[in-house]
């Protein structure tokens, strides 16, 4: 009767985990398809971030070379250790920093000595 027992349990306790481990992997595989996702929009997010900031540049550069006296350097390199989270921070302050420049082009080029 104790060995009857005994064998139940164990059977009892197997089953168990077996039904654990198979939610447990269910588990995974949505939070794996969770940070694929997460993944491919960071990726996709990077990529217009960038788009965005290369426009900004080249605007600026044409704003720019109408001043003979002004070399213009390298295009901006990404900067490893800024923060993803303040990816749409950092794009709202081109916008005013572009436009003081270009107030500055407009006061420095030669229209504006007349």
């Amino acid at each position: 009767m104790r060995y009857k027992e005994i064998v139940g349990l164990a059977r009892s306790s197997a089953e168990g985990l077996r039904t654990w481990e198979l939610a447990r992997s269910d588990e995974l595989e949505t939070a794996v398809a969770q940070a694929s996702l997460a993944v491919e929009e960071a990726v996709e997010r990077e990529a217009r971030a960038g788009e965005r900031a290369t426009r900004w540049w080249k605007m600026a550069v044409h704003n720019v070379s109408r001043l003979p006296w002004i070399e213009i350097g390298e295009n901006p390199q990404p900067t490893p250790n800024a923060r993803w989270q303040y990816v749409d921070r950092y794009l709202e302050e081109v916008k005013p920093s572009y436009q003081e420049l270009v107030q500055a082009v407009l006061a420095l080029g030669w229209r504006a000595r007349r």
